[in-house]
């Protein structure tokens, strides 16, 4: 009894080597340069409303192997910390044996109660044994199991964050995609319409060429201008194919049958107005900055585990049990065996490998606050720069809009005024060509607003209402 009391006051009065952490401050600025109020982030289905889009998230949220692979990781980091946190408990083994053997008389001595097996030169037995056994348990007196344990904690945190982080990038990755697809398909309708009209008005000048009211010029031009719109056509065939083939990629499996009719790029239900709040909203919403924060932890305990490897490691080894020759008399009380070793291991010199270990661990650990302090950064800029977007993409695309007006007009009476005989055909090529290039511009530009939007979504942190993302330690 009283060498347990005595283990456990070496156990309760152990000290730890973990230097105390002190997170540095955001390197970035107090408000972001566009400013905005605060509100919360909506759930993924309330941030994309099409139907078609919420449906292929869905889909990859299950089948994207990169969601995959970080979920195996996060579950083979816990896999560890239960390793680690094993070690740090005593471990008892259940043992049992039987052994047979022959001693030759000279060796094992005569009139020790061994009946004789092998003739009058030696002694033959077999002995039984039972026994519980406790492998060698180190007494963590300066806390180097305990910051290991603290360490792989700290891995399992940031893996689950780096889950998180994954789980946004592929919900942000998918609707990029979608978009992506939905205006090659837009500009695929575009450029089939236009070679349409393109080859309508080709005709026309065949005609005229034919009457004698029109050049071989204006008839050449109308040729040349009906072939590039069917190389245009070829070109948006492909990025279709293309755009189909990655988003595909994106959502980890084939895309169903059964999807709901696709919208439009400018009938896509999404929140393009989003507010910020302030920059230290990043530190609890994004999951890569937690993430990073929780690497730095873990490097900080590695320099206390490092620090105690210095000083003595005690373990204890013991068993309890039985040893008999004869099976049925092997539990009997007077065939009782036990031993213990308690033992001090105390480095003297090791080449300079303990000094060098504390070192990595205090370069590991400046390393991880630098890249604590990049992550804070990179969170910033991408949520100003989703904040610039946010403010000038619709003016950009009401002016576009505009834009297509003023070159649809001009088209009409170019067309107009070349049927009067006013202007060349080169006038009106040149409007036909403006208007074509507006309206794939105005695509473009809304796509380019759709995912701007989802990329400040992601970089806000989304929801972060993630059902398996554990509670934050801080200390």
């Amino acid at each position: 009894m009283r060498r347990v009391s005595l283990v456990l006051l070496l156990a309760t009065t152990a000290c730890s080597m973990t230097p105390k952490l002190t997170l540095p401050a955001a390197p970035v600025g107090d408000a972001y340069p566009v400013a905005d109020g605060t509100e919360a982030l909506p759930e993924w289905r309330g941030m994309f409303g099409d139907p078609r889009l919420q449906r292929l998230i869905a889909l990859s949220l299950d089948s994207n192997r990169d969601l995959r692979i970080a979920a195996l990781n996060a579950e083979a980091t816990y896999a560890q910390l239960r390793v680690q946190r094993a070690q740090a408990l005593p471990g008892v083994n259940a043992e049992g044996s039987y052994a047979r053997q022959r001693q030759p008389s000279s060796v094992a001595g005569a009139g020790v109660g061994l009946a004789p097996g092998g003739g009058a030169a030696g002694f033959e037995f077999g002995q039984f044994a039972a026994q519980a056994a406790l492998m060698s348990f180190e007494l963590d007196l300066f806390g180097r199991l305990r910051a290991m344990n603290a360490a792989a904690l700290q891995r399992w945190l940031a893996s689950v964050e780096a889950r998180q982080a994954v789980r946004l990038a592929v919900i942000g990755a998918v609707a990029e995609a979608y978009w992506n697809e939905r205006l090659a398909e837009e500009q695929l309708v575009l450029a089939r319409a236009t070679l349409e009209d393109w080859q309508a008005s080709l005709e026309i000048a065949r005609l005229r060429r034919a009457a004698g009211q029109a050049s071989g010029v204006d008839l050449a031009q109308a040729e040349g201008q009906v072939r590039q719109a069917r190389a245009d056509l070829a070109q948006r065939e492909r990025e279709r194919v293309q755009a189909t083939n990655a988003l595909t990629l994106a959502v980890g499996a084939p895309l169903p049958a059964d999807l709901p009719p696709a919208l439009s790029l400018f009938d896509q239900p999404i929140r393009t107005a989003l507010a910020a709040g302030a920059p230290s909203d990043l530190l609890m919403h994004r999951p890569d900055i937690a993430q990073a924060e929780h690497e730095l932890r873990a490097a900080n305990a590695h320099i206390g585990a490092a620090r105690a490897a210095f000083f003595p490691r005690v373990s204890l080894t013991g068993a309890f049990g039985f040893a008999s020759l004869a099976l049925d008399s092997l539990f009997r009380g007077a065939n009782r065996s036990w031993s213990y070793t308690p033992a001090i291991s105390l480095p003297i010199f090791r080449g300079g490998e303990l000094r060098g270990t504390l070192d990595l661990a205090r370069l590991r650990a400046s390393s991880a606050i630098a890249t604590y302090e990049k992550a804070i950064q990179t969170g910033f800029r991408e949520v100003a720069d989703g904040l610039a977007a946010q403010a000038t993409y619709t003016t950009q695309l009401a002016e576009q809009g505009a834009a297509i007006l003023a070159a649809e007009r001009r088209t009409a009476l170019a067309a107009m005024a070349y049927a009067a005989g006013q202007t060349s055909r080169l006038e009106l090529l040149d409007a036909q060509r403006t208007t074509y290039a507006a309206r794939q511009a105005a695509l473009v530009a809304r796509r380019d607003q759709l995912a701007a939007s989802a990329a400040l979504y992601r970089a806000l942190g989304g929801d972060t209402a993630f059902e398996n993302r554990p509670v934050t330690y801080r200390s």
